[in-house]
């Protein structure tokens, strides 16, 4: 059946009464959003729970928007009889109801919405009928009824379902929830405890398969995760801008996106791979903690507190125990508070002996008292992570005093900065830095847990960035996905496990997403020729679409013309560059209106986009035109990985562009 068209031989009566069963869910969901917006929070008693109620009120009216040409519904259930449940039931991206709470739509993370994805003739789920709808733009075009209550039948593939997976597409990151496989159900399905780590290859929809689950975990555990937060974690600003619809089309508009940079800091000063690769390696973990502790001082003299006539004496044997007693068995700062505690009840100890009767007032008056703060200072002092840094990379005595033998004379002198800068407050820090001082940050005081974390394209992170995620979930869990194929940091890894045991998840789960559905197999083919030089444990991927036509290689071919041809089709247009080239194949195609890709800016208003090499990862295009792919190689250590990126974004097309020879991986 093509695209958008109505197959002659679909029922007329039948569609009609689908399409208006449609109509009657939207003017529900309409009714229900207008309810939500009649609301008010003046009900609260007092001015902060009004403000609370009304936060959660406005975000029940924008999970409730509609979106008039995203399909409300786009599966159907016929039931067998035996609970409670409507015989039939349409599946879609969120519960409808009219006035009467009938349900008219129901949530696809609804228990009952798994047979829609999971039962199969041989395993039906109760379900005797799966229907799946068609539509063009909003408006419901086709459907097919699929029998699964006649035995073990043999069923052909849905031409809605290829249909939609290959639906050209401009803008941001689509939801997949009408074409979810049923190994990827089992993904986006699995419980709130267990952290899932997703090795999937280009078009498997890994990335999709982890905001969809993030959805269902909002769904299932509303109330637990709506105090601890969940987190979406992507490798930069232009992949957050390309996924940023997804939850909110699944009615999720409560979960922050963000990038390692943006939640450990925006520290961008450049810095020598290597040294940056010294300082993402676990081993450093040790090396700080060692730095911080360094500071405490043993003390020397003890503590003299004088009210009045009276001097109350704390020995110096007696500070050093407590000291002593704290180290080791507390974070840096309350460890600091507790050490003025300490003291201060001492001090009423001695108060106590000579008759007084203090009470917990008189304590903590002691311990905000100056000699008492004094002598805190003195032994314990007070320190920011970015002094313990400076101090770190600035002085070579006190880096091998922390380092001891976990790092190589020949791994500190790199870490050292070859001209040190006035102070801490006056040092750039570059991105690797800031694991560190947020690793610092922690030893000092506890980082908040939060509910679920999704970390993307987790290969590229380096083992002191992943501790660094891993406190965000140290109470909770994650959904962990990538690609050892597409690492192409120096220090990507070659192993998941290593990756969950840095995390703090060991005990996570692997599972690997093989089959694609989005780019066409002629393309992955010819793309997975460099995976036996980047990944030769891998297993090739495979592509569900044989995609004949979709490669063209040409030899000194025009960007301009490639672009023009693609411009005639349907779907967004991705021109992948080295990043040397942006400037120059901008201008080449002048005069055709077209955006360029800025990690800071991500979003463009034409559908032809200019894409510098190492921004295109997670991206996806209809059709994609490479140009020089040996100075995407050259252009870094791990070139042929970020190759490997580059050419598996086509989800239509792939056009290669090149004057020099390609890698002699590719001229197979």
């Amino acid at each position: 059946m093509p695209a958008h068209q109505l197959a002659p031989d679909i029922p007329a009566d039948v569609l009609a009464a689908e399409q208006r069963h449609l109509a009657e869910s939207r003017a529900a969901l309409t009714a229900m959003r207008t309810h939500a917006q009649s609301l008010s929070a003046d009900a609260a008693g007092d001015w902060v729970s009004q403000q609370i109620l009304q936060s959660l009120l406005d975000q029940r009216v924008a999970a409730l928007a509609d979106h008039p040409d995203t399909p409300l519904f786009f599966g159907r259930l016929d039931r067998e009889s035996g609970d409670d449940l409507p015989g039939t039931i349409y599946v879609g991206r969120r519960h409808v109801h009219d006035g009467r709470s009938k349900p008219l739509v129901i949530d696809w993370r609804a228990p009952v919405s798994r047979a829609f994805y999971q039962a199969s003739p041989a395993e039906p789920m109760g379900v005797v009928r799966r229907r799946r709808f068609g539509y063009h733009g909003g408006t419901l075009t086709a459907y097919e009824d699929e029998p699964l209550g006649e035995g073990n039948v043999e069923l052909g593939p849905s031409k809605i379902l290829t249909e939609e997976i290959e639906r050209p597409r401009t803008g941001p990151m689509r939801d997949i929830v009408a074409t979810i496989q049923p190994d990827q159900d089992e993904i986006v399905r699995s419980g709130l405890a267990q952290t899932v780590c997703v090795q999937g290859a280009p078009g498997t929809g890994k990335t999709a398969v982890g905001l969809h689950r993030a959805a269902y975990l909002l769904f299932t555990h509303r109330e637990r995760l709506a105090r601890s937060g969940v987190m979406i974690v992507g490798p930069n600003r232009a992949f957050l801008s390309y996924i940023s619809s997804v939850l909110p089309a699944l009615g999720e508009v409560k979960v922050d996106q963000t990038t390692v940079a943006g939640l450990l800091g925006e520290h961008a000063a450049p810095e020598d791979p290597l040294v940056a690769a010294v300082k993402g390696d676990a081993r450093m973990a040790a090396v700080l903690e060692r730095a911080l502790w360094l500071h405490i001082v043993k003390p020397e003299e003890g503590l003299v507190f004088t009210k009045g006539a009276y001097r109350y004496r704390v020995a110096d044997y007696e500070v050093r125990e407590i000291v002593a007693s704290l180290r080791g068995t507390t974070r840096y700062l309350p460890g600091r508070a507790a050490l003025a505690q300490r003291l201060a009840h001492l001090v009423l100890v001695r108060m106590e002996q000579r008759g007084e009767s203090p009470d917990d007032r008189v304590q903590d008056a002691v311990a905000r008292s100056k000699p008492v703060k004094q002598l805190v200072d003195a032994v314990w002092p007070k320190l920011t992570p970015e002094q313990v840094l400076f101090r770190l990379l600035a002085e070579p005595e006190f880096l091998a005093r922390a380092a001891r033998s976990d790092l190589s004379p020949d791994e500190q002198s790199l870490l050292l900065w070859p001209k040190p800068y006035r102070s801490h407050k006056s040092a750039k820090w570059s991105a690797a830095d800031a694991a560190l001082l947020d690793e610092l940050r922690d030893l000092m005081e506890r980082t908040p847990s939060l509910g679920h974390l999704v970390v993307d394209e987790a290969q590229d992170l380096s083992e002191m960035q992943l501790r660094a995620l891993g406190r965000r979930c140290r109470n909770g869990s994650a959904t962990v996905l990538g690609d050892l194929a597409q690492g192409t940091t120096p220090w990507s890894t070659s192993s998941w496990e290593s990756v969950l045991q840095h995390l703090g998840q060991a005990e996570g789960e692997v599972t690997e997403l093989t089959l694609g559905f989005r780019v066409p197999r002629e393309v992955l083919d010819f793309a997975a020729r460099l995976l036996p030089s980047i990944a030769p444990g891998l297993a090739a991927p495979r592509s569900l679409r044989p995609g004949a036509g979709s490669l063209s290689i040409r030899p000194g071919g025009s960007v301009a013309e490639a672009a023009d041809a693609a411009l005639a089709q349907e779907g967004s247009i991705g021109v992948i560059v080295p990043d040397a080239l942006v400037g120059e194949v901008s201008r080449a195609l002048s005069g055709r209106p077209h955006s360029v890709l800025d990690p800071d800016a991500p979003e463009g208003e034409h559908r032809l986009l200019v894409v510098p090499a190492t921004l295109a990862k997670g991206l996806e295009f209809d059709h994609v035109i490479v140009v020089e792919p040996a100075d995407i190689v050259a252009a870094e250590p791990r070139g042929l990985a970020r190759l490997y990126v580059v050419l598996t974004r086509a989800v239509t097309s792939l056009t290669v562009l090149h004057d020099k020879p390609l890698p002699a991986q590719l001229a197979m």
